[in-house]
Order: C-alpha cells, then structure tokens, then sequence
C-alpha cells in the first residue's frame, strides 16, 4: 500500500467523522431525531449515502474501502468485546433470551432463503439463490456478518454479493427505527401503554448495562497506558487469528475446489475466530492473576466496552455509506420483497413469542428484541428507552446477556450457512431443500425447549404484558 492509498483510508474515516459529529448536532437540535429512537450511527450512515456518489455527490467514498473498513472494524469490536470479563449469567431468562434470539434468526433464514429460491427458479433467474440467507445475517446480526458473507459469495459469482450484504443491513435499521416508532405508537393507542416523559439526546446513567466495572487505572508509576495495553491485547488477539486463516487457507487450497471453497468461507467468519481466541487470551490471564504470576489484571471491562463502542459506530456509519444504488439495479426488487416480507414476519414472530416467553415485562422485552433482531442492540437499547427510559425492567439485561448466550445456541447455524453454500459449488440443488428442512427441526427444538421451560412461570403482581 503506498502513502496516497494510507491518505485515502485517513481521509475515509475523517469523513466518517464529520458525519457522526453532524448526526449528533442533528439528534439534539432537530426534533424529529429528538423524539424517535434512531441511534447517531444510523442517522449519519444515511447522510453519508445521501450525501454520497450516487445521491448528492458531495461526499466521494471508495466503496471498497468503506466495506474493508466495515469487515475489519467488525473483527476488533467482537475480539474487543470477547477479551472482557465474562459476568456469571444465572437467570434462566437470559437463556431463554437467548434462544429466542437465534430462533428468530432461524425464521428469517427459513424465509429469506424460500424467496430468493422461489425467484432464482421462476420470475427472478437473475437472483443468486442463496442471497435470501442475507436477512438474517443483515437484520439479525448487522452489516458487518452480513457484508463479510456477501463478499465471499462473490468468489462464487455472486456480483456485488458484500454490497447487497449491506443494502439488506441498512434496510434492516429502517425497519427497526420506522418500523419501531409506528409499533409503540400502535401499542400506545391499541393497548394503552404509558411512556416516560423523557428528551432524546440527553445521556442517561447506564451502569446497570454497560459499566458493570468502573475504570481501573494501573499504578501512575507505570510507563504505559491502560487504553493502550487493551489496543496490545486486541492487535495480539488479531494477528493470530490472521494466521490461523492463513495457515488454515493454504493447507486448504490443496485439497481441490471444496477445500478453496472452505478457505474462501473462513475469511467471512473471522470475527468469530477471533472472538474465541479473544476468550481463550481471556482465560489465560485470569489463569495467570489467580496463580499471583501477574500482578495487576491488565484488562478492564470499561475500556474494552468503549473500543468495542468505537468500532461499532464507525462500523455502521460505513456500512450505510457504503451501499450502492447503482450496484443494486439487478437485484432491487428481489430485495426488497424479502425484506418487506422478512420485517413483517419479524414483527409477527417476535410479538407472538414475546407474549409466551417474558411472563413479565413483556412489551419492554418485545420491543428491545425487534430493534435489535432487525438493527443492532443500539437500536434495540434506544426502543427500549421509548417505554423503559431509566432501564429498571429486566429488559436491557436480558438483551446483553442473551445475546452472549445467543452465541452458543447460534453456533449451529454457521454449519448449516454451509451446506446449501457447498450445494450451489458443487451444482447439487438437493441441499438447498436439506439445509431448509435443517432450518425447520432446528426452529422446532428452540421453540420446545423455550416453551417448556417458561410454561410454569407465573406473572409478577403488577407487571405490564402485551394483553393490557
């Protein structure tokens, strides 16, 4: 890379950074962003793709760049939030919660993959046949799951697969912020519910979610910083998990096309490779503090939170930007019938389930999960402020804790993203109808397990539901 090509990268993220300070100054001075729950991130992503190329022109980025900032911004927040102290996760609803979470997922995978099917074999050959498998990677994760698998799928002639990734992604945040703001104003006309009178833009106190540990300096006679010993551990977490991909990737490539494919798809997976290892670099330095061979503990919740918060913003804000319309012409109307179709069905799924699942506080946690299964948790978190301001519900709770349960229930999944991958490889359709009945029994377990182990569970006096 050469000295104009570094200046272009800096650039990009100077640019990223105007548009987050001018979307704060518009969430604070403008009532209409004011008053509805659409996070910073968000808004200046929009205005970055208003603003953009296809838009405005005003703003010239690089797709390109934009999305390799997207996929590796995405790697160090999830290695960031993987170095962290793990809390000890007791209630069985944050179980359930986790659950819920990936059925969710399953639902929407199941649907999206039907349709794009559906339209590869009838009025849209056009379609890449597995481009269905974006929703649940766009709305349910984010931009950033979604564009690394997109971009792999381009190796097998999927044009444009990372972009679509994103397009699935930002439309997912439309459907969590619109979508959102219409719901609660449903439920409060329908079903009376009663809000907070509380002003976008001002900070609320959060401790009960995020700052679980405060800042905890080392000694001022230590010769470096604590920001910078978690930027240590982050970069060390990174470069072993690049070559484990490396070293993985060319003992692969020998062993003919499926193994090329296999490499091909690892790379999209790097995020959760490196947060295993960023919870095996965990263990071993609490190993290490238990057995007095360190000192002091070298990383701290607080900070490793803010670089994860860091990455995430910036992540989102490029990932929006970086959508092409022009890109898109091909595979405009197939998209937006999926996302149309999966953001109904998200709603429906989530309220239905909400109402057996959370006994108590259920319109809190039903909010919290549709911003989040079809947004981010940001986005889950600014509903959830809608109706529960000063979080003394469960509700914002269960949505960080579920979402790290959510990973080992959610694991399956990645195997099953596979099979139809190596169907469509290896011309061999039959696993396209092997990975969707996958998807049915795999729903069907969630949903038993979830529904037998919250069947006796009573209300608490007093609590609001869905019913009134």
């Amino acid at each position: 890379m050469n000295t104009g090509q570094i200046w272009d990268y800096i650039l990009d993220v100077s640019m990223l950074s105007i548009l987050l300070l001018a979307a704060t100054l518009m969430k604070r001075k403008v009532a209409f962003f004011r008053k509805n729950p659409i996070p910073v991130p968000v808004i200046a992503g929009f205005l970055g793709l208003v603003l953009g190329k296809d838009v405005l022109g005003i703003m010239i980025f690089s797709g390109v760049r934009l999305e390799n900032l997207v996929y590796h911004l995405m790697n160090i927040g999830f290695i960031a939030l993987s170095l962290k102290a793990s809390q000890k996760v007791k209630s069985k609803e944050y179980v359930h919660s986790g659950m819920f979470i990936v059925s969710t997922y399953v639902v929407q995978g199941i649907l999206g993959f039907a349709l794009s099917l559906l339209f590869f074999y009838t009025v849209f050959p056009k379609t890449f046949p597995l481009s269905g498998l974006l929703l649940p990677l766009g709305f349910g994760q984010g931009p950033g799951q979604a564009y690394s698998m997109g971009h792999q799928w381009e190796e097998l002639g999927f044009t444009h697969g990372g972009n679509l990734g994103l397009t699935v992604a930002a439309i997912g945040y439309i459907w969590a912020c619109a979508g959102g703001v219409a719901l609660i104003a449903w439920l409060k006309r329908k079903k009376r519910l009663k809000t907070y009178d509380e002003i976008y833009g001002e900070p609320l106190d959060r401790p009960n979610i995020y700052d679980e540990e405060k800042p905890v300096e080392l000694p001022l006679k230590e010769s470096i910083d604590g920001l910078t010993l978690q930027m240590i551990l982050i970069g060390a977490v990174y470069l072993v998990t690049y070559l484990t991909l490396k070293g993985l990737e060319s003992v692969l490539t020998g062993t003919g096309n499926f193994g090329r494919t296999l490499a091909q798809l690892l790379w999209g997976f790097s995020f959760i490779i490196g947060a295993v290892y960023g919870m095996l670099a965990r263990r071993i330095l609490d190993f290490c503090h238990r057995q007095k061979w360190m000192k002091h503990s070298y990383t701290c919740n607080y900070l490793l939170e803010r670089i994860s918060g860091v990455s995430f913003d910036f992540m989102i804000t490029a990932a929006i930007a970086a959508v092409s319309i022009y890109m898109l012409k091909d595979h405009l109307l197939p998209v937006l019938i999926i996302t149309t179709a999966g953001g109904l069905l998200t709603i429906w799924f989530i309220m239905k389930l909400a109402q057996r699942i959370y006994k108590t506080d259920t319109l809190e946690n039903a909010l919290a999960m549709y911003g989040m299964l079809t947004g981010t948790i940001s986005t889950g978190i600014a509903l959830l402020r809608e109706v529960d301001p000063h979080f003394r519900t469960q509700a914002a709770k269960n949505l960080v804790y579920g979402s790290g349960t959510g990973l080992a229930f959610g694991a399956p999944l990645m195997f099953l993203l596979n099979i139809p991958i190596m169907g469509y490889a290896n011309n061999q359709p039959i696993l396209y109808l092997v990975t969707l009945v996958a998807f049915v029994i795999y729903l069907a377990v969630l949903l038993f397990a979830m529904l037998m182990g919250t069947r006796e569970k009573k209300p608490r006096k007093g609590a609001r539901n869905m019913s009134g």
